[in-house]
């Protein structure tokens, strides 16, 4: 790979070497890298950047977030704790698709902005949200689909998120002062821009009466050729042409490859092709992997028999498709071998489980000064506790 065995991330080999298995392992001056391009854009823009906790809620990096952000943007009661705890004094937005009313109860009042995915919603608990000062909007679906994976797209067909144009109550407008869209997932600026001409030629005759624009999230703009001008013109237009203060909550962009999975190689079965088995679990510890589904990079490996020594790799579990992908590399591996899997701070931690009894990983913190601390373990009782 030109830079050793793992190549730009050569400088935390000693690392992957030392911490225990599994463990995630979350690089803070890689964070800061990704936040400080969010800064900069907030900078230059004056729109305000949320960290979307749906996609990672490592709290121990939550003050330093809150260094770089304007806030964060939960999707109900725990995480719109979290922040309020958390990232204390920052801004904190909430959207559920239906809220229960308990919940409510609690969410006015530590929320800044509360969103809701109907009028119906509106109606119920509007009132409550706007006597305790709460700046609420409204979700809507522009009904125009940017990518191919229907489970990820809010405006695929018979899609439960936000209000479409034919059933938009313009009477029901007053104390309403936003409008939010989310309709990317891990997309580039390109189509934003195609979203925003639809939310303009479907609700553009409201945006003038409102204050506020959420963009959603699913932004990749920490991402290598993210065209990132134009995501500067489509937030200057909508500041511009309408007045509108404009928010976004990328999750992915924060944390993008901020983070890896360590893992260590158990056994090695030899079936129709070899099969190493780790201590880390496809369905338990990186379920986007069976979900999305993908194959995620794993340091110093190269495509299946693009190196000498291909293996499948595969979790311990009883699940026969518990298998995480197919890599190769210059040297065979072995039995306590390490293999570090790439891009693990998103999406990992906030929806790991412990289906067959598998531990959660360790997570361990690396500060800027490159030493590593594990900040938290998972025994017995946090598999027990979840049940009874």
């Amino acid at each position: 790979m030109g830079e050793g065995t793992f190549g730009k991330y050569e400088r935390y080999a000693e690392i992957f070497a030392a911490v225990p298995t599994p463990s995630y392992v979350v690089v803070e001056e890689l964070l800061r890298k990704n936040l400080a391009v969010l800064r900069d854009l907030q900078q230059e823009t004056g729109a305000h950047v949320l960290l979307a906790q749906k996609a990672f809620s490592m709290f121990r990096f939550y003050p330093l977030a809150a260094e770089y952000l304007a806030g964060a943007a939960a999707s109900g009661l725990y995480e719109a704790r979290l922040a309020y705890e958390e990232m204390p004094g920052k801004e904190n937005h909430v959207f559920s698709p239906a809220f229960k009313p308990d919940d409510m109860e609690e969410i006015v009042k530590i929320a800044d902005h509360i969103v809701f995915n109907s009028f119906a919603q509106w109606e119920k608990y509007g009132a409550l949200a706007l006597a305790h000062g709460c700046a609420c909007g409204l979700r809507i679906n522009p009904e125009h689909s940017t990518q191919e994976h229907a489970i990820y797209d809010p405006c695929a067909a018979g899609s439960r998120l936000g209000v479409k144009c034919g059933d938009f109550r313009a009477d029901k407008l007053e104390g309403l002062t936003g409008l939010h869209f989310h309709t990317l997932c891990e997309q580039g600026a390109e189509p934003l821009a195609e979203t925003l001409e639809a939310v303009e030629k479907k609700f553009g005759a409201w945006l003038p009466r409102l204050e506020w624009i959420n963009f959603g999230g699913g932004h990749h703009i920490t991402r290598e050729g993210y065209d990132i001008e134009l995501l500067k013109r489509c937030i200057e237009k909508m500041q511009k042409k309408y007045e509108l203060k404009v928010y976004i909550e990328p999750g992915e962009a924060i944390a993008l490859d901020a983070g890896f999975l360590a893992a260590e190689v158990l056994e090695i079965v030899e079936n129709d092709t070899p099969v190493a088995i780790l201590d880390t679990s496809a369905a338990c510890h990186m379920p986007d992997v069976i979900e999305m589904p993908y194959r995620p990079p794993v340091l110093g490996a190269g495509e299946a028999g693009e190196k000498p020594f291909t293996y499948t790799f595969a979790g311990p579990t009883c699940l026969a498709g518990d298998t995480i992908g197919a890599y190769s590399f210059d040297a065979p591996l072995a039995v306590g071998s390490r293999v570090v899997f790439g891009d693990m701070a998103i999406y990992t931690m906030v929806k790991n489980n412990t289906f067959n009894g598998m531990p959660l990983p360790a997570i361990v913190a690396v500060d800027e000064a490159g030493a590593w601390q594990v900040v938290r373990r998972f025994g017995y009782e946090d598999f027990k506790m979840r049940l009874s």
